[in-house]
C-alpha cells in the first residue's frame, strides 16, 4: 500500500511538473511550426527553402528535408555574403563512429522530430541505442549556439567518436584553424566566421572541400547523456571579437536557451493582451506569431555601410537585402509594439544618409559594391507618422526631439523640389530627370494612374511626373498634423501654429480638386488641377486613412470600398478596382493585386470615420481569404491575388507582416 501511495504521489508531482513546463512558454508554442523551414539547399544560390533567424544576424539555419537529412541543421544562408547565398547543405554536419569505424546511426530513418519556435529550431533522432536531441538558437546578432544530446538508451555502454564534417559550396572562402577554431574568411565579404567547440578539446582540419572536426571519444553509459556545443560567428570588423568570444565562453547553453523563450513569452502574451477584442481566438494569436517571427526573420543589425538596425523586405529574395524608404517606415510603425528601440533604429537607418536638402534615399544597402544606394528618387513621405508611432508606444520624448529637425526637412524638401508649379501640391518625381525613377518614387511602379505621365524639369536634380497625386499631398497632410503633434510635445508653440495653418489650406485644396462627386472617389489630376486621371485605384482612399476627406466623402468612399465591382473583391482593397480594364491581378504587381500597407491604409481609414463594423468585416475577409496566412507552415506573401487569394512574388515580405500585425492589434 505504501508503495503504491508513493507511486502516485510521484505521478502527480511528475504530472505537476510537466504542467508547469508546458504553461511556462505557453504563448510560445503557438509559434511551434508556424514556418517551414525544411529544404535541402542544393547549391549556393538554391532559394526554395527557408531559413531561421534572431536577434538581427546576418545568417540563418533550416530544417534539412528528410530524403537530405544529415546529423546536423541545413546552412548557414550567409547575409553577409553577396546577397545570400548558402555555405554548404550542412555545415556542421555529425557523425557517429564506433570502434569498427561504423556511422552509429542512420540519420534519415532514426529522424523522429523536427520543430522550429520563435526562440529556436530543434530535432530528435533515435535508434535501437541512442537518442540524440539537436537544438540550434542565437546568442547574439553575431553568434548561433547548437547543442547535440547524445543518450545511451541501449542496457550496456557504448564507446564513440564523434566527428564533424562539411563540404562547402563557396570558392571564395579560406579555410584556417586559428586557436582551435575554425576561421573562415571571404573575398567578397568583410566579415569573418569562425567555428568552435565550446569545452571541448577537438581536432579541426582543413580539407579540400571544407573541413573535419572530431571531438574525444564518449564512454556512454546506459541511460548516461552527453552534450557537445558549438557555436557558429559570423562578424563584421566593426566589432570585437574578442569580447564576442569571451561572452561565448562563459554561455551555459541551457539557461541562455530558456532565457530566450521566456523572451519570446513575454514579447508574445504582451502582444496577444493589445489584440482587438473582435480577434481574441487562438488562431489569431497563433497567426500574430507568426508575423512576428517573420519580421524577426527579417531583422539586421548595423553592419558596414549600414548603420542602424533595421529590416529587409525579404531575405528570401535576392534582391531585397537592404533598407528601403517607405519600407522602413512601416516597419518601424508596427515593430514599436514589439521592440520600440529597433523601431527608433530604423527610421534612424534612413535618416543616416539625409542629404543637406532634406532628400532621403529611396533604398540603402551595406556592400554599395555589389548594389549602390539608389538616390534617384525617394519615396512617400510617411516618416513622421512612424516616428509619432514610436512616440505612442514608449513615450520616448528624446527620440521627437532627435527626429523633429530632421523630419521638417525631409516634409520642406517636398515642396521645394517636387512642386513644379509652387502651388501648394506636389507632385512625385525623380533626382535623374528619369519617368521609371518617379514612378519608382510612388512605390506604386507600374500603377494604371501613371500609363501617360510625363517628367518635367523643376531645378538642377529636380524633376516632377506632369501630374499631381492625391496619396502624396494626402500623405504630406497627415505629416503636417504628426508634425504639429509633436511640436506641442516640445512645446514649439510657433511652429505648432505653422503646422496647423498649412494643415488646414491643403485640407480643402485636396477636399475640393481630387474629389470627383459623380463616381465618389479622389483621383489624381494633371498639374493644372483641372483633369481627373480617371482611374479607380488605392491612391483614392488615401485621405480616408490622412484624415482629410469630409463625412460625406468619406460614406462615398465607404460604399466603394463595400461594392464588389470595385473593391470588395475575395481578398478586399485591391489596387485597381475590379471594373477597371486594365485590372490584372495574376500579372499587374500595381494593376490589381492586394498591397497590405494600401489595404491597411483603407482599413484604418474606415476605422478613423467611425466604420467600425465595416472595417472588421474587410479585415476578417483578408486574413481568412489570403492564402496561408492562418495556416502553418505558410510564410507571409509580398502581396496576393485578390479574387482567388493566392499569394504572389516574393515570401517572407516584412510590410506585410507589419500590416497585418497592425491591423490585430490596438493603436
Amino acid at each position: 500500500m505504501y508503495k503504491k501511495e508513493t507511486f502516485y504521489i510521484l505521478l502527480f508531482f511528475l504530472l505537476l511538473q510537466a504542467s508547469f513546463a508546458q504553461s511556462k512558454f505557453s504563448n510560445l508554442e503557438l509559434s511551434k511550426n508556424n514556418l517551414n523551414y525544411k529544404g535541402n539547399p542544393e547549391n549556393a544560390k538554391d532559394r526554395k527553402s527557408l531559413a531561421f533567424s534572431d536577434k538581427g544576424a546576418w545568417f540563418a539555419f533550416g530544417l534539412l528535408e528528410h530524403s537530405s537529412i544529415q546529423g546536423g541543421f541545413s546552412g548557414p544562408f550567409l547575409m553577409t555574403e553577396q546577397n545570400g547565398v548558402w555555405l554548404s547543405s550542412s555545415f556542421l554536419s555529425l557523425h557517429l563512429i564506433d570502434d569498427k569505424q561504423q556511422e552509429m546511426i542512420n540519420w534519415k530513418t532514426a529522424l523522429k522530430s523536427q520543430n522550429s519556435y520563435n526562440s529556436h529550431l530543434e530535432q530528435e533522432f533515435s535508434n535501437e541505442k541512442l537518442s540524440i536531441k539537436q537544438e540550434l538558437f542565437f546568442s547574439s546578432g553575431h553568434t548561433a549556439i547548437q547543442k547535440t544530446s547524445i543518450t545511451n538508451t541501449s542496457s550496456k555502454n557504448i564507446t564513440l567518436t564523434p566527428a564533424f564534417k562539411s563540404d562547402i559550396y563557396l570558392d571564395n572562402l579560406e579555410l584556417s584553424v586559428v586557436e582551435k577554431s575554425l576561421k573562415i574568411v571571404s573575398s567578397k565579404s568583410n566579415a569573418i566566421g569562425y567555428l568552435q567547440f565550446i569545452n571541448e578539446d577537438s581536432k579541426i582540419e582543413v580539407t579540400k572541400s571544407g573541413f573535419t572536426a572530431k571531438t574525444p571519444q564518449l564512454v556512454l553509459k546506459p541511460n548516461e547523456t552527453k552534450e557537445i556545443v558549438v557555436s557558429q560567428t559570423y562578424i563584421f570588423p566593426q566589432y570585437d571579437w574578442k569580447k564576442e568570444k569571451e561572452s561565448i565562453s562563459r554561455l551555459q547553453f541551457d539557461s541562455v536557451l530558456e532565457q530566450t523563450q521566456q523572451e519570446k513569452e513575454n514579447q508574445l502574451s504582451q502582444l496577444i493582451a493589445k489584440k482587438k477584442p473582435t480577434y481574441k481566438g487562438s488562431e489569431y494569436s497563433t497567426f500574430l506569431a507568426k508575423l512576428v517571427l517573420t519580421l524577426q526573420n527579417n531583422t539586421r543589425i548595423a553592419a558596414e555601410g549600414l548603420k542602424h538596425a533595421g529590416l529587409f523586405p525579404s531575405y528570401h529574395y535576392e534582391w531585397f537585402h537592404g533598407f528601403w524608404a517607405w519600407d522602413s517606415w512601416k516597419h518601424a510603425a508596427a515593430i514599436a509594439h514589439v521592440d520600440s528601440n529597433l523601431a527608433e533604429n530604423q527610421v534612424r537607418a534612413m535618416f543616416d544618409f539625409q542629404e543637406p536638402n532634406g532628400f532621403i534615399p529611396d533604398c540603402i544597402y551595406r556592400d554599395t559594391s555589389i548594389e549602390p544606394n539608389n538616390y534617384r528618387n525617394t519615396k512617400s513621405p510617411l516618416a513622421a507618422w512612424a516616428v509619432w508611432e514610436i512616440y505612442k508606444q514608449n513615450k520616448n520624448i528624446d527620440f521627437v526631439k532627435e527626429m523633429y529637425p530632421k523630419l521638417k526637412k525631409y516634409h520642406t524638401w517636398w515642396y521645394k523640389e517636387r512642386d513644379h508649379d509652387q502651388d501648394g501640391i506636389c507632385e512625385f518625381g525623380s533626382t535623374d530627370g528619369t519617368l521609371v525613377a518617379g514612378k519608382w518614387e510612388s512605390g506604386m511602379d507600374n500603377a494604371v494612374r501613371f500609363d501617360n505621365s510625363k517628367v518635367l524639369k523643376n531645378a538642377e536634380n529636380a524633376y516632377s511626373l506632369d501630374q499631381e497625386s492625391v496619396d502624396l499631398n494626402s500623405f504630406l497632410y497627415a505629416e503636417k498634423n504628426y508634425l504639429s503633434q509633436m511640436a506641442d510635445v516640445l512645446k514649439l508653440a510657433k511652429d505648432e501654429k505653422k503646422w496647423k495653418r498649412e494643415s488646414k489650406t491643403l485640407k480643402k485644396q485636396i477636399q475640393t480638386q481630387f474629389w470627383d462627386p459623380s463616381t465618389g472617389w479622389f483621383y489624381d489630376t494633371s498639374l493644372d488641377g483641372k483633369t481627373f486621371v480617371k482611374d479607380m485605384g488605392c491612391e483614392g482612399f488615401l485621405p480616408l486613412w490622412a484624415e482629410v476627406a469630409s463625412s460625406k466623402q468619406a460614406k462615398a468612399i465607404k460604399d466603394n470600398l463595400l461594392n464588389p465591382n470595385t473593391f470588395n473583391t475575395f481578398v478586399p482593397l485591391p489596387t485597381l478596382a475590379k471594373n477597371n480594364p486594365k485590372f490584372n491581378p495574376a500579372n499587374g504587381y500595381w494593376r490589381g493585386p492586394i498591397w497590405l500597407d494600401q489595404v491597411y491604409f483603407g482599413i484604418n481609414g474606415l476605422e478613423k470615420y467611425g466604420y467600425k463594423t465595416e472595417a472588421n468585416l474587410l479585415t476578417k475577409k483578408l486574413i481568412h481569404n489570403t492564402e496561408g496566412a492562418l495556416e502553418k507552415g505558410k510564410s507571409i506573401r509580398e502581396n496576393y491575388h485578390p479574387t482567388t487569394g493566392k499569394g504572389l512574388e516574393a515570401e517572407n515580405f516584412s510590410w506585410s507582416a507589419a500590416h497585418f500585425l497592425l491591423l490585430l492589434l490596438n493603436n
